[in-house]
């Protein structure tokens, strides 16, 4: 390996650790798992050392949600000693979730990378806008609606995040503010929400992607394991840095943060498949 190379390995290794630590920031901060961060990362990366274009994204989604086992673990412990996660929602919402997680994982292992990332910039930015222009302590109900359509709403979130290579934060947050969650309970219990989440999503993309002569080294299907080594420790000190910061800034500061990681992520992503 020349040296050239070794400064690319170099930059790549120290990239996927800042990338790490940013992760956990934003996991704790936001409950959104961090894979809002790592999927366009990875998206952007994999391409320039070599990965084909046919698995970027596919790759992207699968390293994403095994990060987010351990991320969001570290996250949503961090947000129950708070006392910001709600238990009950989440027994009633588990079943649900993990049909949509399995049924979204189906649908990802077959279809293109392409698809994935306009599904992923799409629903970015429409979250992104909601959060917006939304006025603050509006929303449709006093409470999340009954059976089944709560039930409903939990199959998205599953189905759409695990497409998305995301924790349950993307939506769950705006869903759940949406019911007049506030925004600290709301991130905590999506936190939890996003392990729920990644544990059968990553086992689908490994499936799905094992074997594929088009992956790089060291890589179990649609999950790199060198990438995952990486961002992980670094994650998992940050994860409740960034819970902290979330009991201490202004609930309308954590809504402007989010909205501006979604629209910047979703709207590169829609440009690049669209040109």
């Amino acid at each position: 390996m020349d040296d050239l190379s070794l400064a690319t390995v170099a930059i790549l290794a120290g990239s996927l650790l800042a990338t790490g630590f940013i992760t956990g920031i934003i996991a704790g901060l936001l409950g959104v798992g961090g894979g809002i961060v790592i999927v366009p990362v990875f998206y952007y990366v994999l391409p320039l050392i070599g990965v084909s274009d046919s698995v970027a994204m596919h790759l992207a989604v699968g390293t994403s949600l095994a990060t987010i086992i351990v991320t969001g673990a570290s996250s949503a412990r961090a947000h129950q000693k708070r006392g910001s996660v709600d238990t009950a929602l989440l027994k009633r919402w588990w079943l649900p979730i993990t049909v949509g997680v399995i049924a979204g994982g189906v649908t990802a292992g077959n279809v293109s990378g392409g698809m994935l990332t306009l599904i992923f910039g799409t629903v970015a930015l429409i979250v992104a806008l909601n959060m917006v222009l939304r006025k603050e302590g509006s929303g449709l109900a006093d409470s999340l609606p009954g059976a089944p359509l709560r039930e409903l709403l939990g199959f998205i979130i599953g189905g759409i995040s695990v497409m998305m290579g995301i924790g349950g934060g993307t939506l769950g947050v705006p869903i759940l503010t949406l019911f007049s969650y506030p925004i600290r309970q709301a991130v905590g219990t999506a936190s939890a929400i996003g392990l729920i989440i990644a544990v059968p999503g990553t086992l689908l993309a490994m499936f799905y992607g094992w074997g594929n002569p088009d992956l790089p080294p060291l890589s179990l299907g649609y999950v790199n394991l060198v990438a995952f080594l990486l961002i992980v420790p670094t994650s998992v000190y940050s994860a409740p840095i960034g819970a902290k910061l979330a009991h201490t800034l202004p609930p309308a500061k954590l809504r402007l943060v989010f909205a501006a990681f979604l629209f910047f992520t979703g709207a590169r992503m829609i440009w690049d498949v669209l040109t």
